[in-house]
């Protein structure tokens, strides 16, 4: 796709989701003028299909009132990249990394109670203290299952 056929895409697309507020922005310059300052604001996505992309972005995120050339060069500049940076696979210190295997080792296993809280609930029922009905019934339902 030219630079051409993709202002004539914006416009085709504008003109549709702004009715006649798209009409309205686009003033009384000649619309050849229009879409000639249109296509220099989009040239930085014409060199790639990937920049494409950002325009095809820009045009299913647009904003609630119409935008001029320089806006929707903004929008298109936010879209997001199709491929995402890659780190460098870290390194590893074969000798750190059998120490810390070692240490895992050699540690003690734990065990957690993740119904801690249901006891800690229902002792406290127990006791006295205010707790809602609901509050009650999960601790009873967490511990039964």
């Amino acid at each position: 796709m030219n630079a051409a056929a993709a202002v004539d895409h914006v416009f085709t697309v504008m003109g549709a989701t702004y009715g006649a507020a798209w009409d309205r922005s686009l003033g009384t310059a000649p619309i050849s003028d229009v879409k000639t300052a249109w296509g220099e604001a989009l040239t930085d996505f014409m060199h790639s299909d990937d920049a494409k992309r950002a325009i095809v972005w820009g045009l299913k995120n647009l904003p609630d009132t119409v935008p001029n050339a320089r806006q929707f060069r903004s929008l298109c500049r936010n879209a997001p990249s199709k491929t995402p940076v890659m780190l460098p696979a870290p390194t590893v210190n074969p000798e750190i990394a059998s120490k810390v295997l070692e240490g895992l080792k050699a540690a003690p296993m734990v065990r957690v109670d993740h119904k801690a809280w249901a006891h800690v609930i229902l002792a406290d029922h127990k006791a006295g203290m205010k707790k809602s009905p609901a509050v009650v019934q999960m601790a009873r339902n967490a511990l039964q299952g």
